[in-house]
């Protein structure tokens, strides 16, 4: 491919961060990366709204955290255009994963930037234009496929599907992911900020069930309910551990074993 054929096929990107610091280093990583092209950056919200008007961004390298209208806002605005641009977020913050999945996100970098993360991040970009032209665009779902956990100095994505267990950990859930019977208690897991309660309205009510106040489970991992008297029963796990399941959820969980 010629120069100016790859100049061509860059994705043409805008940088939107308030501090002016962050941008320099984030134009210094981008130089470096021949699949896209900086075509302009926006150091607040509404001027990055007014850009990417006139610029049409196929990416935006978005800060979370900025005055007046922060990014999580000029995403949702980006959402309801008709050929929105891809959008990776940018920020030293860990605790907007979620929200951002809800925006379709393609990836959630954390500062301070590493040029490797960042290039990995913009490689998913790429990749995710790539299936769209071939038309394979995936279909928008309205419940979380993906998730992003902070795990040492970044975030790893989680597919929802890896997990089997969620539990209640005060303003936390812990994620339970792997095979819960060949893993066993090498079974990995992690921490999210999020209320049990909010993540269980956005997880697929025909894939996961609530069976306690302090725990969901992926249905798939539930062997069978077992009556252990007086009105109580727990659920069996493929693993072989028994959970108790509480009453404001056994009909429900009832229900889905056709009782």
């Amino acid at each position: 491919m010629s120069e100016s054929d790859s100049e061509n096929n860059a994705l043409r990107t805008l940088i939107v961060d308030d501090e002016p610091l962050a941008v320099e280093r984030i134009q210094v990583i981008c130089a470096e990366i021949s699949a896209i092209r900086v075509v302009g950056t926006a150091s607040d919200g509404a001027a990055a709204l007014r850009l990417a008007e006139k610029l049409t961004p196929d990416l935006v390298l978005l800060d979370m955290t900025m005055p007046e209208l922060d990014g999580l806002g000029v995403a949702r605005k980006f959402a309801e255009s008709d050929s929105p641009p891809a959008v990776i977020f940018v920020t030293a913050h860990d605790h907007f994963a979620v929200e951002a999945f809800d925006l379709e996100a393609i990836d959630y970098v954390l500062k301070p930037v590493a040029a490797d993360r960042l290039e990995r991040a913009i490689d998913r970009a790429v990749a995710r234009r790539a299936e769209q032209g071939g038309g394979r665009n995936r279909q928008a779902s309205q419940w979380l496929e993906e998730l992003w956990v902070p795990h040492r100095s970044e975030l790893l994505r989680i597919d929802v599907e890896e997990v089997h267990r969620i539990d209640a950990e005060r303003d936390y859930v812990r994620l339970h992911v792997g095979d819960p019977v060949e893993d066993g208690e090498a079974s990995r897991s992690y921490l999210l900020l999020q209320t049990i309660a909010g993540l269980e309205a956005r997880l697929d009510p025909d894939k996961f069930i609530r069976i306690h106040r302090s725990t969901i489970l992926k249905r798939e991992n539930i062997r069978g309910l077992r009556h252990d008297g007086l009105g109580v029963w727990s659920a069996e796990l493929l693993s072989g551990e028994a959970l108790r399941i509480g009453r404001t959820y056994l009909s429900k969980v009832k229900a889905m074993a056709g009782r």
